[in-house]
């Protein structure tokens, strides 16, 4: 093991030497996921993604293809997981043995977990005690009992399934905030996915130094690794694993979804993240204040949260409503809801913000209305 330190922005960052251990990791959800796979197969380790039937097969004769924009070029570089250094496998949740894995990732959206199948593999990853990673922007229970003085029972109606996580050792789970974005073009087939902000996932450290190394090390792999264009030109790939000290940091995310995208979500109609920061950006700025304070109180740095300046000139660029409030316009009767979720923990502090309750009032109003319709079709 190497020399452990701390940089200014509360990163980890560690020296290796002698020979570098390839992971097998286990990566549930195959659309956002992929993009991480793509990193680590870019990196020498080997991933598995867990999707449905048909998308396995697709991924499993085909391969996964990333759309990366890169610095100082035109058009999207186009990442094939074939022509990577990693192995790439799909496989369907039944059958899985998680204990064969040294590091299993969480990258679906909370209420996904419960689907069948799904649901009996998350069990059989508690019992496994194999480290896991969850890629999310809603901690799940066994992290947010990582946080000193919280209630996590008083927050147990925010999840669909709160007993799927009951099973989880807090010292196994960790958070990685997911920062970039992706999406899969509609017209293209599902093993096809294009990003549109490169930034950085964000990962909280383990309580186990010897887990969290294992993020260190792929943090550095990650780092290192160079793609071949084909014509000898190696690039760098954007897209970084960032593993930090603070088990805050995942949560800077908590800020912009209140203050932006669960305010996309209207009465009668969706409007786009830009709107919903800059129609009254002092109020805006009330909201991402008070969440940031809010993490602050329970136990965060001001250095592990983004400046809301920051926030405000990307959200410009966000022309569409969020992918909660799409859901909600599209019918949907369940969505992650850190809305529910960041108004219960400020309850626990004594801490009460109007426009919040607002937000949450406005999605509860939306997935009554929905459930109503669908028993109604039914």
């Amino acid at each position: 093991m190497g020399e452990r330190q701390i940089s200014e922005n509360g990163s980890i960052a560690e020296s290796h030497s002698g020979d570098a251990r390839k992971y097998d990791v286990l990566i549930l959800g195959a659309s956002y996921g992929s993009l991480l796979a793509t990193k680590i197969l870019l990196s020498g380790h080997n991933a598995t993604l867990i999707c449905r039937e048909t998308t396995a097969a697709l991924f499993n004769s085909s391969g996964s293809v990333v759309r990366m924009p890169i610095k100082a070029r035109d058009s999207l570089v186009e990442i094939h997981s074939n022509d990577l250094a990693g192995n790439l496998i799909a496989s369907q949740p039944n059958g899985v043995d998680p204990g064969a894995y040294d590091l299993v990732v969480l990258a679906m959206q909370e209420p996904q977990y419960s689907a069948s199948g799904v649901r009996e593999l998350v069990g059989r990853i508690a019992a496994s005690q194999v480290p896991v990673m969850a890629i999310t922007n809603m901690p799940l229970l066994p992290y947010l009992k990582r946080i000193p003085g919280l209630d996590t029972d008083n927050l147990r109606t925010c999840f669909l399934e709160p007993g799927l996580w009951d099973g989880f050792d807090p010292d196994l789970l960790t958070l990685c905030s997911p920062d970039p974005q992706a999406f899969r073009p509609p017209e293209e087939k599902p093993n096809i996915l294009e990003v549109r902000l490169p930034t950085n996932f964000k990962a909280a450290r383990f309580v186990s130094q010897a887990h969290t190394q294992m993020l260190l090390q792929l943090e550095q792999d990650i780092e290192a690794a160079r793609f071949d264009l084909g014509d000898g030109d190696l690039i760098e790939v954007p897209v970084k694993l960032r593993v930090h000290e603070s088990i805050f940091v995942p949560l800077a995310k908590w800020a912009m979804l209140m203050t932006g995208n669960y305010r996309c979500v209207q009465q009668d109609q969706m409007r786009p993240i830009k709107d919903a920061v800059h129609s009254n950006i002092e109020a805006s700025r009330a909201i991402y204040d008070w969440v940031v304070n809010l993490c602050i109180g329970l136990g965060g740095q001001a250095a592990d949260f983004v400046p809301f300046e920051k926030y405000a000139k990307a959200a410009t660029s966000l022309a569409s409503p969020s992918s909660a409030a799409r859901a909600l316009a599209d019918g949907a009767q369940k969505i992650e809801r850190v809305d529910k979720l960041v108004a219960l923990i400020a309850a626990q502090k004594g801490m009460h913000l109007e426009a919040i309750d607002t937000a949450v009032g406005m999605v509860d109003d939306w997935l009554t209305r929905n459930q109503t319709a669908n028993q109604k079709e039914e």
